[in-house]
């Protein structure tokens, strides 16, 4: 019976964390003349290509989180790990967001992935040893934001300094 709450709670928990990014994120990404206006390397994704890969990105984290919550002997510091790590990420994430397109600081914004990547990092980290394939599910977080790191590296490059 208990395991039968956790899995519950593991879903909404999950579902919960990928609605509330998605949602959030999707309020912070504002595409104004502002941002039609910097230049773009030639290799920039599509505008239209973000939001899908965000949220097959999303649901592969969110899957992520319910498998190693659900892991056998999963508990006590071990969960509040994980959910400290998902928390932080979350964060960061929307940081990212804000940064970029509220504050118009890509500069801010490209220093800030080096933290968004580290807590990608972390969350493989701490779900390795809880689900390898709950680890594998978020690599392709890792490598899009790897992208995005170098895209707004050269954002940066192409159009700063961007004034405080």
């Amino acid at each position: 019976m208990s395991d039968m709450r956790l899995s519950a709670s593991s879903l909404l928990t999950a579902l919960g964390w990928c609605l509330l990014l998605g949602i959030l994120g999707g309020t912070l990404t504002r595409l104004e003349p502002w941002y039609f206006g910097l230049r773009m390397p030639e290799w920039k994704p599509p505008d239209w290509a973000f939001g899908p890969v965000w949220t097959v990105i999303f649901l592969g984290a969110g899957t992520a989180l319910v498998l190693a919550w659900n892991a056998p002997g999963t508990g006590g510091a071990q969960l509040a790990r994980l959910v400290g790590v998902y928390l932080a990420n979350g964060m960061l994430n929307l940081l990212w967001s804000y940064l970029f397109f509220w504050r118009r600081r890509p500069d801010l914004a490209f220093m800030e992935t080096a933290l968004l990547w580290l807590s990608i990092a972390a969350m493989i980290a701490v779900v390795a040893p809880l689900t390898r394939v709950g680890a594998a599910l978020l690599v392709p977080y890792l490598l899009w934001v790897s992208l995005a790191m170098a895209l707004t590296r050269a954002v940066v490059r192409l159009n700063g300094p961007f004034a405080p």
